[in-house]
C-alpha cells in the first residue's frame, strides 16, 4: 500500500472540515430563516377577487380578472380618481411578493400604481404606506392620505434591470419598525418608522392612481407572515 506524506492527509482531512463546517453553517441558516416565517399563502386564487374588496364601490368597474391577472385600469380609458382594491384581512410583520405591470401612454397624463401595506380603511379612503410603482417614483415609499413622500428609491442598479413596460418583481418586507422595498431581488428602499401612533398592523391594496389611461397587473401575489 503507498503511503502517502503525512502533510498531504492533514491537509485533506482539514479541508474536509471546513466544508463540512460550511455545510452545516449554511443549513443552520436556511433553517433559521425558515423557522422564522410563517406558510407563504396566495392573496389571488387566479379566478376571481375573492379575499378582495375596491376601497370605493363606486370604482369597482376598473377592476377585473383576466387570465389568471389582477388588472386595474384598461389603457384605454383615463382613470378620473384615484382607486384601490385591498384585501378583506390586515397584516403586521410579514413579507410580500408579486409580479406586476404597468401600461399606459404618459401622454395621457400620470401612469402610475402602488402596492399599499399596513393601511386602514377610513370610509372610501385608504391610510397608510404605498410601494410606489411608476416612472419617476420607482421603489419609493410614499405615506397615502397622511404624510406624503417618506423616502426615495435607490435606482443605482435597478435602473439596470427595470422592464418599465414589462413584467417586474415586487417584495414588500415588514418586521417590526422596519421597512424593506425590492424590485427585480434589487433593495430600493430601507425604511425605519419613528412615529409610535402609526399603526403596524393593516391591509394589503392595489392602486390604479388617476390621470392618464393606466393599466396595471398583478399575479402570483403571496404573503408570509413573519414569526418573531
Amino acid at each position: 500500500m503507498k503511503n502517502f506524506p503525512k502533510t498531504s492527509y492533514c491537509k485533506d482531512q482539514l479541508s474536509r472540515i471546513i466544508s463540512l463546517t460550511l455545510i452545516l453553517v449554511l443549513i443552520g441558516s436556511l433553517n433559521c430563516y425558515s423557522q422564522n416565517k410563517d406558510a407563504t399563502i396566495s392573496l389571488f386564487n387566479g379566478t376571481s377577487l375573492e379575499g378582495w374588496e375596491v376601497v370605493n364601490p363606486a370604482n369597482g368597474k376598473y377592476w377585473s380578472v383576466v387570465d389568471s391577472v389582477i388588472v386595474g385600469g384598461d389603457g384605454i380609458i383615463n382613470i378620473p380618481t384615484n382607486t384601490y382594491l385591498r384585501t378583506t384581512e390586515s397584516y403586521e410583520d410579514f413579507e410580500f411578493r408579486a409580479l406586476f405591470r404597468l401600461t399606459g401612454d404618459p401622454s395621457t397624463g400620470l401612469i402610475n400604481s402602488g402596492i399599499q401595506y399596513r393601511s386602514i380603511i377610513e370610509g372610501d379612503l385608504i391610510i397608510g404606506y404605498q410601494a410606489d410603482i411608476g416612472n419617476g417614483y420607482w421603489g419609493d415609499i410614499y405615506d397615502e392620505h397622511r404624510r406624503g413622500k417618506l423616502v426615495g428609491g435607490d435606482l443605482s442598479t435597478l435602473k439596470h434591470l427595470l422592464n418599465e413596460d414589462g413584467w417586474n418583481s415586487y417584495i414588500i418586507r415588514c418586521k417590526g419598525n422596519k421597512h424593506e422595498l425590492y424590485i427585480n431581488g434589487v433593495k430600493t428602499t430601507e425604511y425605519f418608522e419613528t412615529d409610535p401612533n402609526i399603526p403596524s398592523s393593516g391591509v394589503i391594496g392595489l392602486q390604479v392612481h388617476s390621470g392618464g389611461n393606466a393599466k396595471v397587473e398583478f399575479k402570483h401575489i403571496t404573503i408570509s407572515k413573519l414569526l418573531n
